[in-house]
């Protein structure tokens, strides 16, 4: 499985439009289902709670997106037939986010 972590800080007005837009069932979601090796994506939103006195993320904004794809092959296929397509669609919802930063590409190991 190759894994594809996004990180977004979402003002408060723009928070429903971002769920309908990054969520599982979104715009997003629905674009990568052009591939069959697309798995999913989960929408996660950080919690008020810290851990080990260290806070993860900014309660209520950050958002987290995990994308998953059979393979790395099959990620960079789907960005090689559709990257105009991509770049159309990620410009579309710049304005929905203060911050928007990929995290890393992995791989499961088990």
């Amino acid at each position: 499985m190759y894994v594809v972590v996004w990180r977004f800080r979402v003002t408060d007005e723009r928070q429903e439009a971002f769920k309908n837009a990054y969520g599982p069932g979104g715009d997003w979601a629905r674009f990568f289902e052009r591939s069959n090796d697309f798995v999913g994506t989960e929408l996660l939103r950080a919690a008020p709670e810290e851990e080990d006195g260290v806070r993860v993320g900014e309660p209520g904004r950050d958002y987290f997106t995990i994308d998953r794809w059979t393979s790395r092959e099959a990620y960079a296929a789907f960005n090689e037939r559709f990257g105009a397509e991509y770049a159309a669609l990620d410009e579309r919802f710049l304005e929905l986010c203060d911050i928007e930063e990929c995290l890393g590409h992995f791989e499961t190991v088990a």
